[in-house]
């Protein structure tokens, strides 16, 4: 049993002749007959009886070529999606930070797809826990084609290249002692609580460098995973904190002191798993982001 049997078979079952189906086939009669007959052979039924001059389904025929006709469909349907794929079209899964989803990620996709009005490509956007851990897992299960996260250490299978900045600042609630301040040198901060993102947090290990540059480290009051989630901490009045500068601290009841001393930027990245196989499309939108991108 071969795919050309079972291409066979389902034109001679709509046909109903052996000579027109062999024409349309462009193969001979006899080419055809003995095709059939290997087919019914090896399945142990007859698949056609004769009517007349033509040649009608039995109902083991009619059952089968409901069956071969949605495996054919779907087989086609494959190679149609894999040969727009090699032709640069397709699906892109993309998985990225809250605070990459609101501008940065959306402005590559845009114009990127806008760059190629002619090609079909479909961007699927995954919602994460927002940690760049459990994002970097999804890229090694396969889940994920692209990550825009933070860096990891420590993880060789993957390639992190920065895409993006974000400035780090601190924030601390309307009254605060510090309230008033443009600017400051974020050692005056560590004598107040801070709400610190959890060690599982793509952050953490970058503000943790910057109080070990200033040489202590503060009280923890809470610490949380999402950068939201801090913000609204401090706005309640339950501490401070170094959080990126995000465009939902100004509808919060708090004020953004810039960090003077020691100097940091926050640096976003393009993640993807090295030495293995991605299609044209990936590829062409992993080249995109690195053209466009602010570093």
């Amino acid at each position: 049993m071969n795919l050309y049997h079972l291409r066979y078979f389902v034109t001679l079952a709509h046909l109903e002749h052996y000579t027109k189906a062999a024409e349309i086939l462009s193969i001979t009669q006899p080419s055809l007959s003995h095709a059939i007959s290997s087919l019914e052979s090896e399945l142990g039924v007859k698949l056609f009886e004769k009517d007349g001059r033509n040649v009608v389904l039995t109902k083991c025929g009619q059952a089968f070529l409901v069956d071969v006709e949605q495996a054919l469909d779907m087989l086609d349907s494959s190679i149609n999606k894999l040969q727009m794929t090699g032709f640069g079209e397709g699906r892109i899964d993309i998985v990225q930070l809250r605070t990459l989803s609101s501008a940065v990620v959306p402005n590559f996709v845009k114009v990127f797809l806008d760059s190629t009005p002619n090609k079909k490509i479909d961007f699927h956007f995954h919602s994460s826990t927002g940690l760049t851990s459990d994002m970097i897992q999804g890229l090694k299960e396969r889940k994920y084609d692209i990550a825009f996260c933070s860096k990891m250490d420590n993880e060789p299978l993957v390639e992190f290249v920065p895409v993006a900045k974000q400035e780090l600042v601190l924030i601390v609630p309307k009254g605060h002692p510090l309230d008033g301040k443009t600017s400051i040198n974020l050692k005056e901060s560590l004598t107040y609580p801070h709400i610190v993102f959890s060690k599982r947090s793509g952050l953490r290990h970058v503000i943790d460098k910057l109080f070990e540059n200033c040489g202590g480290y503060p009280q923890i009051a809470y610490s949380m995973e999402e950068d939201q989630g801090v913000a609204g901490l401090v706005s309640a009045g339950f501490g401070i904190a170094v959080v990126p500068r995000m465009p939902i601290l100004s509808s919060l009841p708090v004020s953004i002191i810039e960090i003077a001393t020691p100097s940091w930027e926050r640096l976003f990245y393009m993640a993807t798993l090295k030495n293995v196989y991605q299609a044209p499309v990936i590829t062409n939108f992993k080249n995109y982001v690195l053209e466009h991108a602010e570093i």
